[in-house]
């Protein structure tokens, strides 16, 4: 069993949430119920599927819900692609916040591999 907070890739999966919630903000009302809550969802899936994953008895458990967290984290990544495509986020945003993602992404593999 893991102590989730201490872990660098929820620490960092907080920071991204964080910012997704934020970049959300300025996208069209008419999006509340649909892109907004879908991207939301994605963000916030992935520093909870880590924390779950982490009080699972085996580390093949754990695998498990890390796995969930990085296609949370690859769903998220298409949907702001998707957002910028359609003018609802920009260029530079979107370009600010791949990088942390694909960090997460990169460590989240990693921690997997390494479990």
């Amino acid at each position: 069993m893991h102590n989730f907070k201490n872990l660098k890739i929820w620490q960092k999966s907080r920071i991204l949430v964080k910012e997704v919630f934020l970049l959300t903000r300025d996208f069209p009302a008419e999006e509340r119920f649909g892109l907004v809550s879908q991207v939301l969802r994605c963000a916030y899936s992935i520093p909870s599927n880590i924390a779950e994953g982490s009080g699972r008895s085996t580390n093949i458990e754990f695998a498990r819900f890390l796995d969930i967290a990085l296609g949370s984290a690859f769903e998220l990544e298409t949907q702001l692609i998707l957002a910028s495509d359609i003018k609802y986020l920009a260029e530079v945003k979107l370009q600010e916040i791949q990088v942390l993602l694909q960090e997460i992404q990169k460590m989240i593999y990693s921690f997997k591999m390494n479990l």
